[in-house]
């Protein structure tokens, strides 16, 4: 039930790093045809692309991290036996827990810095850009915690114990 939540979670960011790109696309090279063509330009267009950007990349973390597609070695970690990789997924899914929370703690703090700070352009409370960190956090959070929850229960395969996939052509988690 709450990996079919996740997972459409995941769905629904995939969509929105979709239309975030497709924006940034549009935005950039209309901007780059204006500024060629007709000597002016979207003010508008680099800025709100850079928050896309950022926004788009910490939605992204957190569907590579259900996807587990982060970039990693399992070189020590495949020749351990199950209980040693079991230890070490724990080890990495407590430290992942905890800069999780740092993330959040961090981004709130900036937000809470910046809430009454505006962006050059958009004049949009620069507490939006920093919260992007937060809703990483917020997003993330559950998904580390369902594989701490499967891992403590005996709920993980044995391909599971490797935090890594080994290449691309492996279907998804």
């Amino acid at each position: 039930m709450i990996q079919k939540l996740i997972h459409g979670y995941c769905r629904l960011l995939g969509w929105l790093m979709v239309a975030s790109l497709a924006l940034m696309v549009v935005m950039v090279f209309g901007n780059v045809v204006m500024r060629y063509a007709f000597n002016s330009g979207i003010t508008l267009s680099e800025e709100l692309s850079r928050w896309l950007f950022v926004w788009m990349t910490f939605l992204g973390a957190v569907v590579a991290l259900n996807d587990r597609a982060h970039l990693g070695t399992d070189t020590l970690i495949s020749r351990l036996p199950r209980a040693g990789q079991k230890l070490c997924l724990l080890l990495s899914l407590l430290l992942m827990c905890f800069i999780c929370w740092l993330i959040f703690d961090g981004a709130w703090e900036q937000v809470k810095i910046n809430w009454d700070s505006t962006s050059a352009v958009m004049e949009t409370s620069m507490g939006y850009f920093y919260a992007s960190g937060m809703v990483f956090s917020i997003l993330a959070a559950p998904v580390l915690l369902l594989h701490l929850v499967r891992l403590l229960t005996g709920r993980l395969g044995d391909d599971e114990l490797v935090g890594i996939r080994e290449n691309e052509d492996q279907p998804h988690g």
